[in-house]
């Protein structure tokens, strides 16, 4: 069946959706008033029935509170759907800016950022208008850490083949993808609740010793039994009174064992919902391509367990019976008699004791079914981009009809490029602004995105896997009293140590050397060109100095020249941003000095 177009899918969604919640809203009013309906009418049969039988009052307080009970119940599950209707919404409305290229308000992940990264910087890796703020659908802390790190190094092939083939499969999807992004936007999950959770499974149980299980039934059983005895008057109130306090001081030394445990686990208590309801999720979604066969076999039910929502939820609720201490009036008398801190706490430990090699992994199978949820999107949102093709030919790269990613799809331009073997040059000249570094970016963006398992914006690609290592944006660091020229050299010294070590890497250098004089950087450029071949490497070069394109003469086959061109008429230019063979014979630079006011 042919694949609806995204705007078109969006819309029906949308539309769908909107008449759903509709009619949430109606039914969450109706059940108000049955509630309220249910509440007078026992309360006006109490009234008459009381006087004339209290057994019968009784029963009308016991039917009555449970129908008030169960209209609750449905009402609670009425807002929850209506809550996840209206995150679904909010969800499928945000596809739509981001098509409009309004997405700069989105998480721009600019924390990982690495201080010193190979390319990061140079590509808008992180931060504003960024390709992870454009392609994120991540929710989560540990989804947007593995995002990062998918786009901060490539995967190897087999793990490239496997996300490709998840990704489509959940593309296929768009519902469903839809309602994990959503889910996962509920509370989304912190760092800090997988920290929290991580720390207390590593902690050694508090009661561990054999004898705790024996006061948790013994103590109870004295209790009860005290309280009865004084109930039917074998016991007078001075002995249940002395007896009563000796249990409260038993019940509260415990309980202050305990809290420390509560008071850390109690942080992560409101995201544990979300948890259990982003793993149930994926346990219900029936992925069976790449990358979650492994990803739902690790949550998946083995050896009679539940599976991990589950698990969640069991671990929630046995949480929950402790938020009984904050009614003082319930607490007390529980915890009193029926060590009810203890109580908890040993079913809190015996799920630990079950569970602890198995959550730390559930958060990170989590953030990799996001990080594939969001190529799974780039695909669905992007029908004309297309699955790379891997190929073992050293620094290959050929593509047919390559765009920008970022570059909005009525202003971006489109270019075939190709390029394979080591070593291998390509020089690119052309004037100010014709395009050079929007197109090293655009190379090195779909290198980065095909190495990440994405589908990426061009109509053709083969690639092989390497990473890409540019010098492109350079700035000095006055903490480090590094001015620009150093900083420069030292990026370009990375990249010297890696392709000298023979690594597989592609370079991408844009008008290096800036920050000396004219003679030395023609001279270290054409050293840095010339030790690239020797040592096999591999890449771009942007760059205003003709002269080194003299060096295809000397290395025939191995540096091949490329320019864009500009159009003058006039004093206005017109640029094509079309990347074409050979080099560059018309350059700018006086026109625009002339429009800045200086006389030539």
């Amino acid at each position: 069946m042919e694949r609806m177009e995204p705007a078109a899918f969006y819309r029906q969604f949308i539309s769908t959706r909107s008449q759903e919640k509709n009619q949430l809203l109606s039914q969450r009013k109706q059940f108000g008033w049955w509630r309220l309906l249910c509440f007078a009418t026992g309360a006006a049969l109490l009234y008459f029935m009381w006087p004339v039988s209290i057994g019968v009052a009784l029963l009308v307080i016991a039917f009555f509170t449970g129908i008030f009970l169960a209209l609750v119940s449905r009402s609670v599950a009425i807002q929850q759907q209506l809550s996840q209707t209206e995150r679904e919404l909010r969800v499928a409305s945000e596809e739509g800016d981001i098509a409009a290229h309004r997405f700069q308000h989105r998480f721009d992940a600019i924390q990982y950022l690495p201080k010193a990264h190979s390319y990061a910087a140079d590509l808008d890796i992180f931060g504003k208008s960024s390709l992870f703020q454009y392609l994120h659908r991540t929710s989560s802390m540990p989804g947007h850490e593995t995002f990062a790190q998918w786009l901060l190094a490539p995967a190897s092939n087999p793990d490239i083949l496997q996300r490709q083939q998840a990704a489509h499969q959940t593309a296929a999807n768009p519902e469903w993808s839809l309602r994990f992004q959503a889910t996962g936007n509920a509370e989304p999950l912190a760092t800090e609740t997988a920290f929290t959770l991580d720390r207390w499974l590593q902690e050694p149980p508090i009661f561990n010793k054999p004898v705790w299980r024996i006061v948790r039934i013994i103590v109870p059983l004295i209790a009860l039994t005290t309280l009865l005895l004084y109930i039917i008057d074998v016991l007078n109130t001075p002995r249940f009174l002395a007896l009563t306090v000796l249990y409260v001081i038993t019940a509260f030394a415990i309980t202050r064992k305990v809290q420390p445990a509560y008071t850390r686990l109690d942080k992560a208590v409101k995201q544990l919902d979300t948890l259990s309801a982003v793993l149930a999720c994926l346990e219900t979604s029936g992925f069976n391509q790449g990358s979650w066969r492994d990803l739902l076999t690790r949550i998946a039910v083995s050896n009679n367990t539940l599976p991990a929502s589950k698990r969640i939820r069991q671990l929630k609720q046995i949480l929950d019976r402790f938020d009984i201490r904050l009614n003082p009036l319930v607490f007390i008398p529980l915890n009193s008699f029926l060590l009810w801190d203890l109580q908890v706490m040993l079913q809190l430990e015996k799920w630990k004791q079950e569970q602890q090699s198995s959550v730390h992994d559930w958060f990170r199978v989590i953030g990799e079914a996001e990080a594939l949820n969001s190529l799974a999107r780039a695909a669905f949102n992007h029908p004309r981009w297309t699955t790379p093709v891997l190929s073992e030919t050293p620094a290959l790269f050929d593509a047919k009809n390559l765009l920008h990613p970022l570059i909005p799809a009525q202003q971006v331009v489109s270019n075939d490029f190709a390029t394979s073997g080591r070593p291998a040059v390509s020089l690119i000249t052309g004037s100010n602004m014709a395009g050079k570094s929007t197109f090293l970016r655009a190379v090195g963006l779909t290198q980065v995105l095909a190495m990440a398992g994405s589908v990426v914006p061009a109509d053709a690609l083969t690639v092989s896997n390497n990473r890409i290592m540019s010098s492109m944006r350079i700035a000095d660091n006055l903490e480090e009293n590094t001015s620009t020229f150093y900083a420069e050299l030292n990026k370009l010294k990375v990249i010297i140590e890696a392709v000298n070590h023979q690594e597989p890497v592609f370079f991408l250098l844009d008008e290096i050397l800036r920050g000396t004089n004219s003679h030395d950087r023609q001279t270290g450029s054409r050293a840095l060109i010339e030790q690239m071949i020797r040592e096999n490497g591999a890449g771009l070069l942007a760059t205003h100095d003709l002269t080194l394109t003299e060096l295809a003469g000397k290395y025939p086959g191995v540096i091949h020249n490329y320019h864009f061109d500009v159009s003058v008429n006039g004093e206005e230019l017109y640029f094509d941003y079309k990347l074409k063979s050979g080099v560059c014979q018309s350059m700018n630079a006086s026109i625009l000095m002339k429009k800045i006011g200086i006389d030539m």
